[in-house]
């Protein structure tokens, strides 16, 4: 399995970016997907994730109405748009898929579902 994120980099307090996650190496329409953050100095923590179809999502309370998950099945890609970005929001953001198919959104937080992880991408919110 192979998971590459992109989108991340430098944005001011306030502002917005679009992660991507293209996954590889797997039957990406039966998984459910996630977003997870690791600041500096801190463990990594759930942001988002999202069933199988697209229809259920659930997010951290830290993120809630500021960030959508989604995900396009025919393009094997799950995405995290991030507004009204602060700057508790910089960490390194990582994909996540679960180490079994058909797992539920809410599941799919607890980090030790996760068995593969991409490489992570830098976001930064400068305030």
């Amino acid at each position: 399995v192979q998971l590459v994120e992109s989108g991340g980099g430098l944005v001011q307090a306030g502002g917005s970016l679009r992660l991507s996650c293209a996954a590889s190496g797997l039957t990406f329409g039966i998984y459910a997907m996630g977003w997870f953050r690791q600041a500096p100095g801190k463990e990594r923590e759930f942001v988002a994730t999202i069933n199988t179809n697209g229809g259920t999502t659930y997010y951290a309370d830290s993120v809630k109405g500021r960030f959508t998950i989604s995900r396009d099945n025919t393009k094997k890609t799950v995405y995290l748009q991030m507004n009204s970005l602060k700057s508790e929001d910089t960490a390194v953001y990582y994909c996540g898929a679960p180490t079994r198919p058909f797992t539920t959104a809410q599941f799919t937080a607890v980090m030790t579902s996760v068995g593969s992880w991409g490489q992570g991408i830098q976001v930064t919110v400068s305030s």
